[in-house]
């Protein structure tokens, strides 16, 4: 079975997919920055769909888009494989259960598993603006109540806190910077997060991974 796949893009650099155990490891890179996260299997809808160039894994629970692929790089063969290999494994991900970490908790709650979470930039007025523009509150109350049933870490109660009030009052700019400082505060369970609450990557980054 082919459990990695390499896409590469002229100017727009490359995106490394591999799956290993119950998640896909994701490295994002271009020519100014690098991105790397974690998505546990279990969130996944097995049945991708295609969106322009890309086939794109949405969320299981929230319907948002989060892995994309671009649509038979680097080839058909290779992509087919990967792509049938991926939906196999998220299709026993779900008949399992969901697997579980070794302390009992759901697989991924340990964090990230590499070592630099996602960098989100600084909460600029254009990050703002976005953030306004994507802000959901059925969205963010899915996200929450999500990261309340499995981010049960006493790290991650302020970021569901800072959720909250954005939640109840999205115009508010303070309530932004304030979700935007305390994901950054998350550290290495930016990933976790990112797994369970998928939505949290197009809300404070606007790209799916």
């Amino acid at each position: 079975m082919t459990t990695r796949l390499v896409q590469k893009r002229f100017l727009k650099g490359s995106r490394t997919f591999e799956i290993v155990d119950d998640v896909v490891n994701v490295e994002v890179r271009n020519p100014f920055s690098k991105e790397r996260v974690s998505v546990g299997l279990s969130t996944l809808d097995p049945e991708p769909a295609v969106s322009g160039p890309y086939l794109q894994f949405n969320s299981r629970t929230g319907g948002s888009a989060v892995l994309s692929l671009y649509l038979d790089s680097p080839n058909a063969e290779e992509f087919n494989a990967f792509v049938d290999t991926l939906k196999l494994r998220v299709v026993e991900q779900h008949s399992a259960g969901g697997g579980t970490a070794g302390d009992g908790q759901p697989a991924g709650l340990a964090g990230n598993s590499f070592e630099e979470p996602p960098d989100l930039g600084e909460p600029g007025q254009d990050r703002l603006s976005h953030i306004r523009e994507f802000t959901d509150a059925a969205k963010l109350a899915d996200a929450i109540r999500m990261l309340e049933q499995y981010g049960v870490a006493e790290e991650v109660k302020p970021f569901i806190s800072a959720l909250g009030a954005l939640r109840d009052d999205p115009e508010n700019e303070a309530c932004m910077v304030q979700a935007l400082e305390a994901f950054e505060d998350l550290g290495i369970r930016q990933g976790a997060v990112l797994t369970y609450a998928p939505y949290i990557s197009i809300l404070l980054s606007g790209k799916p991974y």
